[in-house]
């Protein structure tokens, strides 16, 4: 059993981080919340935070619980890379003589419990009368007018602010192959953040892994009850196969947000670093570092924004062969590292470019999560100009956005134009200084979507035009 709080201890059970820490080594942060009670005198908290540093630990937020004459009860956030670093945490805190220890807490736990999603009907049924309108007999009559009219669907079901996020657990995260139903806190929290920062409803679906056509059949079969799907965590090369299979069967967007999303954020990145960097981005020479599902998408959208050829290195003849059809040209890492003005690394090989291979005035980004195959203080220190990690390229700036503007102009797919649309949105809201926005701003993901819906109408994929006032800053997602 897997403790919620276990006061003075670690929880006894970890099915996945056990595994990690037997290895030595971890590939995401554990994060822990300490409850100490420290002696209230100048020094003892600056005490506790060198302890923890020296061993290892990261100290986030620290909230005061209780505040007396003597003592004060204090909650302290502390991540480490492993189980045995944070053994060695709470070694070092209990041997400190003015603190004690109360209780260590695992918060990730606590706010998944029960799931983090919910379904509560908008209109709640507390008569007779209200059971009439929302149930039978009164619905009847909206089913003989969509019946009539499909169309009408649109205004009188949610369908048209529906999204499916499915996975099939293959490739979660930095953890891989752990199966869908492993899975289901991260599509979950997919859902949630699209509900609260654009107002989608948004359901999770597994599907277990199989063969592509037996996938594609089973989405296709229920798309009906959707306006989009996404695809989220399909290993390559299956997600190559879904995608497009899935999208010529249907007449919603589909999108794998692991291939387009990414590639859309890293673009917005990417602008926002030339210019920040004082360079013309149609004139740097660019390199992909890996190229599976993300990195193939990623060298092909910077190729058509370009305009110019994309390096690029990977490990299997499939990836390359993707490469040389898209129009880029494959190299080794070495000749690509020394050829390229600007690096994009999406691996999940933590430490893959030695600070040796860094060549001065380079822009780097290595955004496999948790751990970049290069930490942007070591890129700079070997003399990149600029560097950044997947903390900062964060898919979360292109996925609401991407499909509040698909839903609200009734697009039939997503295309080139409308990520190339909100990665100029993006980037248009970054502050000075600001490789790219607040992820959590409602107004980046408010322009994001008015910008993909102009550009679905643009190219021919709305099927209908949102009002004038849609295109103005008072824009609010539908309710």
């Amino acid at each position: 059993m897997i403790a919620d709080s276990v006061p003075g201890s670690l929880p006894t059970a970890f099915p996945t981080e056990a595994g990690q820490a037997s290895a030595g080594t971890s590939r995401y942060r554990i994060v822990r919340t300490l409850r100490l009670r420290n002696d209230n005198r100048p020094g003892v908290l600056g005490e506790v935070a060198t302890a923890i540093g020296r061993a290892g630990g990261n100290l986030g937020d620290i909230r005061t619980v209780e505040r007396g004459s003597h003592n004060v009860v204090r909650d302290m956030d502390v991540s480490t890379t492993d189980l045995g670093m944070l053994e060695d945490v709470l070694a070092a805190v209990r041997a400190l003589p003015d603190t004690h220890l109360l209780d260590v807490r695992d918060e990730v736990l606590r706010v998944h419990l029960g799931g983090k999603l919910r379904i509560t009907p908008r209109y709640p049924v507390r008569t007779v009368a209200d059971l009439r309108h929302v149930y039978t007999p009164g619905v009847a009559e909206v089913c003989r007018l969509i019946e009539a009219d499909p169309s009408m669907a649109d205004r009188y079901t949610g369908i048209a602010n529906s999204v499916a996020v499915v996975t099939d657990g293959t490739a979660i995260l930095g953890l891989g192959n752990i199966g869908p139903v492993a899975g289901m806190p991260v599509i979950e929290g997919k859902c949630a953040l699209m509900s609260q920062l654009v107002g989608i409803d948004a359901y999770p679906l597994l599907i277990q892994p199989g063969p592509s056509d037996q996938i594609v059949g089973a989405l296709a079969a229920i798309s009906a009850t959707f306006g989009a799907v996404q695809l989220e965590d399909f290993a390559a090369p299956h997600c190559f196969e879904v995608a497009p299979a899935l999208q010529s069967r249907v007449g919603i967007p589909v999108m794998h947000d692991d291939q387009h999303g990414t590639a859309t954020v890293v673009l917005a990145a990417v602008l926002r670093a030339a210019a920040m960097t004082g360079q013309d981005l149609n004139q740097l020479t660019a390199g992909v570092i890996g190229l599976g599902a993300a990195g193939s998408a990623i060298a092909q959208l910077l190729m058509h924004y370009q305009g110019r050829t994309v390096y690029g290195t990977g490990r299997t003849p499939d990836s390359l062969e993707r490469l040389r059809v898209a129009g880029g040209i494959a190299v080794e890492m070495d000749e690509l590292m020394a050829r390229c003005d600007l690096v994009v690394a999406a691996t999940a090989q933590p430490g893959l470019i030695r600070p040796d291979q860094v060549r001065a005035g380079q822009i780097i980004f290595a955004i496999s999560n948790p751990l970049p195959e290069i930490e942007p203080e070591r890129a700079m220190a070997a003399g990149a100009r600029l560097a950044v990690d997947g903390a900062v390229v964060n898919n979360l700036l292109g996925f609401p956005g991407l499909y509040r503007g698909a839903l609200d102009a009734r697009a039939r797919q997503f295309n080139t134009e409308m990520f190339v649309a909100a990665a100029l949105a993006i980037a248009s809201r970054a502050r000075d200084g600001e490789v790219v926005p607040d992820s959590l701003d409602r107004e980046v993901h408010r322009a994001v979507a008015r910008a993909v819906a102009r550009a679905a109408m643009d190219t021919g994929v709305a099927r209908l035009e949102p009002p004038p006032d849609y295109f103005e800053d008072v824009y609010r997602p539908p309710s």
